[in-house]
Formats: structure tokens, sequence, C-alpha cells
């Protein structure tokens, strides 16, 4: 069940009856303020970006990590990774640089980060699903569950096409009209 505040989520029988207005007022509760992205995976993401961007193709490390103030030898193994799960293409030479592997439109940001730092949502290092919890904690899987559902649903949904474009899918633009979202 999408968590409370995205559009279209039914919530709890009380909430049905109170309508849409007063679980949209909850989103600040959300808990997907405890998400946390690797510098890894922020490195990567805007890599990819730029590689997206690019009109003349190829693009060098060199050139990547100064548009977007990345370390040089941090990059190199973030475009190493990126390369190896197949999202770029690399060539040496004096032509040579990195491209993207398919068009932007096909890689969502989700496809980066599994890359990059492999599940979305682990709990000590296991997925949600194979946690389980003793007594009155039981239920805390299912949170861990409901966020990596959510974190699925805006990671898969914007691709890098989007980013570049500036035209962010109608479901992202709504969570972050809400001004608690930014904090």
């Amino acid at each position: 069940m999408p968590w409370r505040g995205w559009p279209g989520a039914a919530g709890s029988p009380g909430e049905r009856r109170r309508g849409r207005a007063n679980a949209r007022k909850r989103w600040g509760t959300c808990i997907m303020a405890l998400m946390r992205l690797s510098a890894r995976a922020d490195y990567a993401l805007r890599a990819a970006i730029e590689l997206a961007a690019a009109s003349s193709g190829h693009v060098t490390a060199d050139q990547l990590a100064r548009a977007q103030q990345i370390p040089g030898k941090f990059l190199e193994t973030i475009l190493t990774q990126l390369r190896r799960a197949g999202l770029i293409r690399s060539q040496r030479g004096p032509d040579g640089g990195f491209w993207l592997a398919r068009p932007a439109a096909e890689i969502s940001l989700a496809d980066i980060v599994r890359a990059i730092d492999g599940q979305l949502l682990g709990v000590r290092g296991e997925r949600p699903e194979n946690v389980t919890y003793p007594g009155v904690a039981e239920p805390l899987q299912q949170v861990w569950i409901a966020l990596r559902a959510n974190e699925r649903a805006v990671l898969e949904q914007v691709t890098l096409a989007d980013i570049v474009s500036g035209n962010l899918p109608d479901t992202i633009q709504h969570l972050t009209e809400n001004p608690s979202a930014w904090v």
C-alpha cells in the first residue's frame, strides 16, 4: 500500500471517511525522511545526468569530474561500476570517453543507485522481507517494506531524461509541492 501522502492512496478506513485532504496534511510525518543516499550514489547520479545531457556523445572522466565537482579518483571507480552494470560504455584513446549505454529515457534513477549501492533499502545488509523481529517489534518489517516500496515508486519512475529536460513526472511534482517535503 502506498504511503498516505501518495496521490491515490486509500489510507486507513478512518482516512477514507475523512477524505484525502486530511491524509495530505500528514505528509510531513512520512518515514521517507529516514532515507539516506550515499555520496557514491549521489556522484553516480550526477555523472550519469551529465552524460545524458552531453550533446557531443563522448565525455571524458575529467570533464565529468570538473562539471560536477567530483573527485577524479572517486569518479573513476564509480564509472567502472556503472560500466559493469551496463549503464554506460567507454572507449579509450584520443577520441575516448564515456556515454550512456542506452537512451536516457530508459535509465531510471533506481538503476543508477542499484548499480552503485545494491538494493534500494536494506536492513543491516538484508532485504526487508528477510528480516524478522520478535514480539511487539514484529510490525517493523512492514515499515521497512513500505519504505522500500515508496523509494522504488519515486526512483524507478524518474529517468535521466526527466532530469535533463527538467520535466519531472506529475507525481514527483505533486510530492514536492508540499512545503513539509522540504524540511
